[in-house]
C-alpha cells in the first residue's frame, strides 16, 4: 500500500500530495477534477504504461515546464518514483530509495491492478485488450513477467525488421533472435498458463452471488521453447510475406464464459460484462493476496456508479479487509457505505 502520494506537473495536478490510508481512499468531485488522473499516476508504479495507455508526454502537465514525477512512499518505508525530465519527454525514469531501477524492481515492491469504464467492452473488442489484462494478472503473480514480455516483444520487433525488410538476411542473427523468442515466449506462455488455472479454480470454488461467475481458458497459441523454435524457423517465409510472426504467445487470447448461462462473455449483456470483469478482478485480488501474503493495491474508476445498491453494497463489503482501494466517483453519496474509516478526498 501507498501511505504518501506526491504528483508534480502530472496531467492536470501542478503538485499534490496525498496521505491515503490501508483501506478505502475516495476521491470524488466533478467530472475533469482530476480524480481518474490521480489512479493513472498510481498505476505508473507499476510496470507498463498505465490504466490509459498514453504516450509519456501526454502525461506532462499542458502549462507546466515539461516533464512530470509521480512518487510514493510504501508501507515499508521505501521510496519509489517515475516520471520524466523536459529534455526526454518520452524517457521513463524509474527510482527506489533514490536510485536508479528496473521495471522488475516496480514489479517485485507493487502490485497494481485497475477497472475502468473504457475496459467494459473489454469481451468484444480485439484479443490484443485482454492480452494486456491477463498479463498484468499474471504480473502480480510472477514479477518475472514483465521482463520475459520486454524481451520477447523486442526479439519479436527485431526479427520482423530483418525478415521484412533484408533480402537475405544474416542466418546467425535472425536464429539468435528466434532463440531469445523461444526463450522468452515460452516463459510468458507458462506464467499466463498458471495464472488462467489458478484463477479459474478459485472462481470455480466460489458460490453463485452479485457478481457473475465466470470461467476463463486460454486459447490460441500455446506451447514450450523448442515447439516455439521449430514453428519460427519453419514459418520464416510466411512471417516474411505476412509481415509478422504468425506464432508465438502473441497469437494467444483469453476466452471468458458466462457459468451461470452458458454462454461467452461477448454475448452477455452489457451489465452482465461489467460483472464478470469485475468477479475476476476481485477473485484474483484475493488470489494474490493468498499467495504473496501482499494485497495488490485496486484502482476502481467509476466503479460504483454502474452498480444497483446491492451489488454496491456487495462491493464494499468484499473489499473492506482486502487492503487498499482506490475508488472515484462524482458523488460522495455513492460511498456512505464505504465505512468509517475510509480515506475521503474531495477534488475541487
Amino acid at each position: 500500500m501507498l501511505s504518501r502520494l506526491v504528483l508534480t506537473d502530472f496531467r492536470n495536478h501542478a503538485a499534490l500530495s496525498l496521505a491515503p490510508g490501508s483501506g478505502f481512499v475516495i476521491l470524488t468531485g466533478e467530472n475533469g477534477a482530476g480524480k481518474t488522473n490521480i489512479l493513472e499516476a498510481v498505476s505508473l508504479l507499476a510496470p507498463g504504461r498505465g490504466l490509459r495507455r498514453a504516450a509519456l508526454s501526454q502525461m506532462a502537465r499542458q502549462d507546466g515546464p515539461g516533464g512530470f514525477g509521480v512518487a510514493a512512499t510504501l508501507a515499508d518505508g521505501v521510496e519509489i518514483a517515475t516520471g520524466t525530465q523536459a529534455t526526454s519527454p518520452e524517457r521513463r525514469i524509474l527510482r527506489v530509495q533514490g536510485a536508479p531501477a528496473t521495471a522488475n524492481t516496480l514489479a517485485e515492491r507493487l502490485a497494481v491492478l485497475w477497472l475502468t469504464p473504457a475496459m467494459d467492452r473489454l469481451f468484444v473488442e480485439p484479443a490484443s485488450g485482454r492480452r494486456r489484462f491477463l498479463d498484468r494478472l499474471t504480473l502480480a503473480l510472477a514479477p518475472t513477467h514483465a521482463h520475459h514480455a520486454g524481451r520477447y516483444e523486442a526479439a519479436m520487433r527485431a526479427r520482423n525488421r530483418l525478415l521484412t525488410e533484408d533480402r537475405a538476411p544474416d542466418p546467425a542473427w535472425l536464429q539468435a533472435l528466434e532463440a531469445q523468442m523461444a526463450e522468452h515466449g515460452a516463459a510468458i506462455d507458462a506464467g499466463r498458463q498458471q495464472t488462467v488455472a489458478l484463477l479459474a479454480e478459485r472462481l470455480a470454488g466460489q458460490p453463485s452471488g452479485p457478481f457473475a461467475r465466470a470461467a476463463l481458458v486460454l486459447e490460441g497459441w500455446s506451447g514450450d521453447a523448442d515447439q516455439l523454435l521449430g514453428e519460427l524457423r519453419q514459418g520464416r517465409a510466411r512471417d516474411a510475406a505476412a509481415g509478422r510472426a504468425l506464432a508465438g504467445p502473441h497469437r494467444a487470447d483469453l476466452a471468458v464464459t458466462h457459468v451461470e448461462k452458458r454462454q461467452p462473455a461477448a454475448l452477455a449483456s452489457t451489465g452482465e460484462q461489467k460483472a464478470l470483469l469485475l468477479g475476476i478482478v476481485l477473485a484474483h485480488a484475493e488470489l494474490v493476496a493468498e499467495r504473496t501474503g501482499r494485497p495488490p493495491i485496486l484502482l476502481l474508476d467509476e466503479v460504483a456508479a454502474h452498480l444497483d445498491p446491492v451489488r454496491r453494497a456487495a462491493l464494499f463489503a468484499r473489499l473492506a479487509h482486502h487492503g487498499q482501494v482506490w475508488m472515484t466517483g462524482t458523488e460522495a453519496g455513492l460511498f456512505a457505505d464505504a465505512g468509517a474509516e475510509a480515506t475521503r478526498i474531495a477534488l475541487p
